[in-house]
C-alpha cells in the first residue's frame, strides 16, 4: 500500500536536514507536556464540534459514544507513530528534526510521496477555509433569528439567507488576509483559542440545561429513522465523515512536538501529552454530542447552536454564536497562511525578477497609522483566494455535508496512511513482518472508513443540493 520510490530515496534530503538543524537550532525550546496539551487541545476543538450531535443521533446511543471512542483511539495511536517521525534516523536523539508534517513526508518518503501528500494537506486547508465560511454565515443569521424570535415569538416567520453574511466574512477575510504571515498573527491564534473554548462550552451547557429542563433523556439504541435502509446508511456514513472532521491534528502535531525542550525525549512527552489531550478532547466531545442528543433526540439541529433548538436565554445564543464568528475570522487564517505562503513561495522562485510579484509598495491609508507594506501579488492572490472559498461555499452552503466530505477526504492520507507509511521507514519495519501486517490492516480499515463516510457525504451533498 506503499507510495513507491526510486532506490537511493529513502533519504533525499538527510545530509540537508542535519545541516539545517545545525545552523538553524539555536533558540531554545522551552515546551513542557502542558503546553503540547494546550496546543493540541486548541488545535482539535473547534467548528466540528458543534456538528457531533448531530452524528450521535444518526448513530444511536450504542455506535454514537463508541464510534467516538474508536475514532480516539485511532487518532492517538497515529499520533504515537508520528511522534516517532521527528527525529531521525534514531527517534529520540537523531541530528535530523522534522518542524513540519511536510518535511517529515520528504524527509522519509522522498519528493513524489512530498508532492502527492501536499495535494491533500492544501486541499484540507482549502476546505477548511470553506468550510469555516458556511460556519460563520450560519452564526451570524442566527444571531439575527435569534433577536427575531426574542421579540416576534417562536412561532415567528424569521427566515433569513446565507447569502449576505457569506460575503460580509469573504470581505473582512480579504482584509485580514493581508496580514503578511503567522509571526504578525499570534494575538489572532490566542483570540480564536478562547472563542473556541467559550462556544464549545455553551453548547455543552445549553444541552445540559434542556435535558434538566425536558426530565427526560431523549433518543434511542438505534438513532434517529429513516424512511428506507439506504437513506439510514447515507446518513450514518455522513456523521462518520463528521467525526472524522473533528478529530485529527497530525498536520500541526509535528510543529507542536518542535515546541518542547528535552530531556525527556521529545517523542516521550508528546506521546503523552497527545493521550492526555485525546481523553480530554473525548470526554469534552462526548458530553457535547450526548447532552445534544439527549436534550433533542431525533430533532437533533445539524448544527447545535445555529439550529434553534435552544431559544432562550437568547443573549447567551448571540454570545456564543459571536464567539463562533470571532474563532473562524482567526481559523480562516491559521489553515490560509499556509497555502498563501506556498503559493506565493512558489510563484515567487518561478519569477525572481518579476515587480509584480516581488515588489513591496509603501501605501499609507490613515495619516494617524503607520504606512503599511502592499506587494501587488499578495493582494491579488489572497484576494482570489479568499473570492473563490466565498463562492464555493454560496454555492454548496451545507454545514454537516461540506464536514463530512472534508473529514472523509482528509482522515486517511493524512492522519493513518503517512504516518504509518513514514514510521514504516523510520524504524526499518520490513514488509509482511508481524508489525507491518498489523499497521497495513490498520490502515485498510480506516481507508474503508474514509471511502464509506466520502460516499454518505457526497450523496448527502447532492440530495441537499437538489432537493
Amino acid at each position: 500500500m506503499g507510495i513507491s520510490t526510486s532506490e537511493g530515496e529513502d533519504h533525499p534530503l538527510m545530509s540537508n536536514f542535519i545541516a539545517t538543524d545545525v545552523e538553524e537550532d539555536s533558540f531554545k525550546r522551552t515546551g513542557t507536556i502542558w503546553t503540547a496539551i494546550a496546543h493540541i487541545i486548541t488545535g482539535v476543538i473547534g467548528a466540528g464540534v458543534l456538528s457531533l450531535a448531530w452524528s450521535m443521533a444518526q448513530l444511536g446511543w450504542v455506535a454514537g459514544p463508541l464510534t467516538m471512542v474508536v475514532f480516539a483511539a485511532i487518532t492517538v495511536l497515529s499520533a504515537n507513530l508520528l511522534c516517532d517521525c521527528y527525529r531521525s534516523p534514531d527517534p529520540e536523539c537523531g541530528p535530523a528534526r522534522n518542524r513540519s508534517y511536510m518535511e517529515a513526508v520528504q524527509l522519509y518518503l522522498g519528493e513524489r510521496s512530498k508532492q502527492i501528500c501536499g495535494v491533500f494537506f492544501h486541499e484540507s486547508l482549502y476546505g477548511c477555509g470553506v468550510a469555516y465560511v458556511i460556519t460563520a454565515a450560519g452564526s451570524v443569521r442566527a444571531i439575527q433569528k435569534s433577536n427575531c424570535y426574542h421579540k416576534e415569538g417562536h412561532e415567528a416567520p424569521c427566515h433569513y439567507g446565507d447569502s449576505i453574511y457569506m460575503l460580509l466574512f469573504g470581505g473582512v477575510q480579504i482584509f485580514v488576509s493581508q496580514i503578511p504571515d503567522f509571526h504578525n498573527m499570534a494575538w489572532l491564534s490566542i483570540v480564536a483559542a478562547i472563542m473556541s473554548f467559550c462556544y464549545s462550552t455553551i453548547g455543552l451547557a445549553l444541552g445540559f440545561a434542556k435535558v434538566v429542563e425536558n426530565t427526560e433523556i431523549k433518543g434511542s439504541i438505534d438513532g434517529v429513522s429513516a424512511d428506507s435502509m439506504a437513506e439510514k446508511l447515507w446518513l450514518v456514513f455522513q456523521a462518520l465523515g463528521d467525526i472524522a472532521f473533528a478529530y485529527p491534528y497530525s498536520i500541526i502535531l509535528l510543529e507542536i512536538q518542535d515546541t518542547l525542550k528535552s530531556p525527556p525525549p521529545e517523542n516521550q512527552t508528546m506521546k503523552k501529552a497527545s493521550t492526555s489531550a485525546i481523553v480530554i478532547t473525548t470526554f469534552f466531545y462526548l458530553c457535547c454530542g450526548c447532552f445534544g442528543y439527549a436534550a433533542f433526540g431525533s430533532d437533533t439541529p445539524g448544527n447545535l447552536l445555529t439550529g434553534f433548538g435552544f431559544y432562550e436565554p437568547y443573549w447567551l445564543i448571540d454570545f456564543a454564536n459571536a464567539c463562533i464568528v470571532l474563532h473562524l475570522v482567526g481559523g480562516y487564517q491559521v489553515f490560509s497562511q499556509p497555502v498563501f505562503a506556498f503559493g506565493e513561495g512558489w510563484l515567487s522562485g518561478k519569477f525572481p525578477n518579476s515587480g509584480f510579484v516581488n515588489n513591496f509598495y509603501s501605501v499609507k491609508l490613515i495619516p494617524v497609522f503607520p504606512a503599511f507594506q502592499l506587494n501587488p501579488l499578495r493582494l491579488c492572490f489572497r484576494t482570489a483566494y479568499v473570492v473563490s472559498t466565498t463562492v464555493i461555499a454560496m454555492v454548496f452552503p451545507y454545514f454537516n455535508q461540506v464536514l463530512g466530505v472534508l473529514g472523509a477526504l482528509n482522515f486517511w492520507p493524512l492522519a493513518i496512511y503517512f504516518p504509518v507509511e513514514m514510521y514504516f521507514v523510520q524504524r526499518k519495519i520490513g514488509a509482511w513482518t508481524k508489525k507491518w501486517m498489523v499497521l497495513q490492516t490498520f490502515s485498510l480499515f480506516c481507508l474503508m472508513v474514509s471511502i464509506v463516510a466520502l460516499i454518505g457525504s457526497v450523496e448527502g451533498l447532492i440530495e441537499a443540493k437538489f432537493t
